[in-house]
């Protein structure tokens, strides 16, 4: 009896032991995820309540050398500045070609815009033959300020526009009449030397530069220089062009010189955008005399016209470009938004992002044209105000 006590007894030990080590191990086992699970939640409730952190725009410093690969807008995106502006500051239009090592202004000026106006009138009375010899990283805007003068001066000194690109050894002249005198000497010539013809084309609806030239026998470059048009240029229903001899650039040149205005029949589609284009206008509540800039400058844009191409990436009714922050091409191509980021203000649909005629300080008391071009940035200002008169009576025929 003793034996067989002390077997199951030393038997009831060993399955005992294991009992008591697999209690403790699963008390252990049971604690441990709660355990873990309390400190992982943490990080991730820190995650949850951390507040979103926001990078600042970088600080505007006063100028910037172009790198490989900058635009203008990229520049204006990156310091928190609006491509506009950085083209105004930089007497740049929007065809405007950056190249590596050209700096750019990024700061509205000061004084010196007040000043060069002054500046300007002497040229013409005192011939000088200063010269400047670009290197890597002038601009027309930087080489005015350092002579005291300003970039419409230079351009016309150097027979340039505001879409020209200036290059490293070019040698530019800086001030004086002498430059631009050979201008109205070569005219002269020219209007010799082909006295025989003075046909005219009127243009209209669905007519192209290639099919007049072609019709005519003559080139779409013969047509660009007897009308002082480009590659670029609209033409629009009811326009006149010359198609032969040199007599043609004068009359094309008085709208421009005198103040002359333009005039058009508006097809379909044509009045159906001038009608669009005032009822917005209406709608936002501006002046007549807004409504009657957009409706110029929709038709010298694109002939009043929603056209879905146009000088490199510039499409719709007033060829606005995606690659400068005005909108996606299907936005661009959305007349009734375009309308109203051309107007701008308060509504903009792309806020701060561009400037539309109303965001324009002293916009009602600046000359027709010079409003227009604050807004378009064209590198020919001079045709918006040709349409002014004919603006104000669309406004009237179609409100």
């Amino acid at each position: 009896m003793t034996l067989k006590t002390a077997t199951r007894r030393t038997r009831n030990l060993q399955l005992g032991v294991p009992a008591v080590v697999l209690g403790a191990l699963a008390a252990t086992l049971s604690s441990a995820p709660a355990a873990a699970s309390s400190t992982d939640m943490k990080p991730i409730e820190r995650q949850r309540t951390a507040p979103v952190r926001v990078v600042p725009a970088e600080a505007a410093p006063p100028s910037h050398v172009v790198q490989p690969g900058d635009t203008v807008a990229g520049v204006a995106a990156r310091f928190g500045l609006r491509t506009v502006d950085v083209l105004t500051w930089n007497g740049l239009s929007w065809r405007s070609v950056i190249y590596p090592g050209q700096t750019l202004t990024l700061q509205a000026p000061a004084a010196a815009p007040a000043a060069a106006p002054a500046a300007v009138a002497a040229p013409p009375a005192a011939p000088s033959s200063a010269t400047h010899a670009v290197v890597a990283g002038d601009t027309v805007f930087a080489i005015a300020r350092k002579y005291g003068t300003t970039v419409d001066a230079v351009l016309s000194a150097n027979g340039l526009t505001r879409a020209s690109v200036i290059f490293p050894g070019q040698n530019l002249a800086i001030a004086g009449s002498a430059p631009s005198a050979p201008a109205p000497v070569a005219a002269a010539p020219t209007a010799t030397a082909t006295p025989s013809a003075s046909a005219s084309h009127t243009v209209v609806a669905g007519d192209t530069l290639f099919g007049i030239a072609q019709k005519y026998g003559t080139t779409t470059q013969t047509l660009f220089a007897l009308n002082g048009l480009s590659a670029s240029s609209i033409i629009y229903p009811g326009q006149t062009l010359a198609v032969h001899g040199a007599p043609a650039p004068a009359p094309a040149a008085t709208p421009e010189s005198t103040g002359g205005q333009l005039t058009a029949m508006l097809t379909t589609e044509q009045a159906g955008n001038a009608a669009l284009i005032i009822r917005i206008g209406r709608e936002l509540g501006v002046s007549d005399r807004a409504i009657a800039l957009a409706l110029a400058t929709g038709m010298v844009e694109s002939g009043l016209r929603n056209l879905d191409g146009g000088d490199r990436d510039s499409l719709g009714i007033f060829q606005q470009r995606p690659s400068t922050g005005w909108g996606t091409p299907a936005q661009i191509m959305d007349a009734d938004r375009s309308t109203r980021v051309f107007y701008g203000g308060q509504n903009d649909p792309n806020g701060q992002t561009t400037r539309g005629l109303l965001d324009i300080s002293g916009w009602e008391s600046m000359p027709f044209t010079a409003a227009a071009q604050t807004v378009q940035i064209s590198a020919y200002p001079d045709r918006y105000g040709q349409w002014e008169t004919q603006a104000y009576a669309w406004l009237a025929l179609y409100s």
